[in-house]
């Protein structure tokens, strides 16, 4: 039986230091995300044709969101599991009566919200730039909940494999960061010549951002069916990497 007053109880800690640092957790990333658009969208986008008939503006919102969701969810992750390494409360944590699945669950779960609420912030902000529609709402929260859940969970591992705070922000800054905006955030895939098309097919981000595209435009670089099947293929990896690491104990009992 899952004990949902423990994985509420690290649920709510993490979700009340968000709202202490709001200006850090909210405002910081929006602000930065809407300098993007400003500049991108704005200034550079209208010296830009439209991307299959979309105009520039509307067309690198979905990717500028993601690009937000992607650093957010890994960042508030890897820190909120880190951080109790640091400090040494983690080893309360683990003593407490709960499983390292609800343990798991209200670290990501609380990751994910922040990314949510980051990124939902960002779509009602530009929706006063730009004229914008989303043909597949549903769709649209479904990608950004599985998405954000799954970057929280590569943010989680990061954070117990991270022995000091450089190490927080290695993968993040050198290899999320550059794939992401490697992955079609800003330009379409289709406008790059065909050996670097063909190169971008082993960005995983590609498909992130073109099924989160997707969900708006009905307008994907990739097939949509392999983009729910590489998002489902990377969420199962972290699964499995996070059931292994509390199996084994790795950089937590030792």
């Amino acid at each position: 039986m899952i004990n949902f007053r423990g994985l509420m109880s690290i649920y709510k800690f993490e979700m009340s230091r968000t709202f202490r640092t709001i200006t850090q957790s909210i405002a910081s990333p929006v602000i930065s995300t809407m300098l993007y658009f400003i500049v991108f969208g704005t200034a550079i986008g209208s010296r830009i044709e439209a991307i299959d008939g979309l105009d520039y503006g509307s067309f690198i919102v979905p990717g500028l969101i993601m690009l937000t969701i992607l650093g957010q969810s890994v960042s508030n992750a890897s820190f909120g599991i880190y951080f109790p390494k640091f400090t040494g409360t983690i080893y309360e944590v683990l003593s407490a009566p709960i499983s390292p699945l609800e343990i798991t669950c209200g670290y990501v779960a609380a990751a994910a919200s922040k990314s949510i609420m980051v990124g939902t912030i960002i779509l009602i902000t530009s929706s006063f730039f730009i004229e914008l529609k989303i043909l597949h709402p549903f769709y649209m929260l479904l990608f950004l909940i599985i998405i954000s859940v799954t970057f929280s969970l590569l943010g989680f591992i990061i954070g117990i494999w991270a022995d000091g705070f450089e190490k927080l922000q290695l993968i993040p800054l050198l290899i999320i960061t550059p794939l992401t905006f490697l992955g079609g955030s800003f330009y379409s895939i289709k406008m790059l010549p065909p050996f670097w098309q063909e190169i971008s097919m082993f960005n995983p981000i590609v498909y992130l951002v073109s099924a989160f595209r997707w969900s708006f435009y009905e307008n994907s670089d990739v097939s949509i069916l392999s983009c729910v099947l590489a998002i489902t293929s990377f969420l199962l990896v972290c699964v499995v990497v996070v059931i292994l690491i509390f199996r084994y104990g790795y950089k937590i009992k030792n």
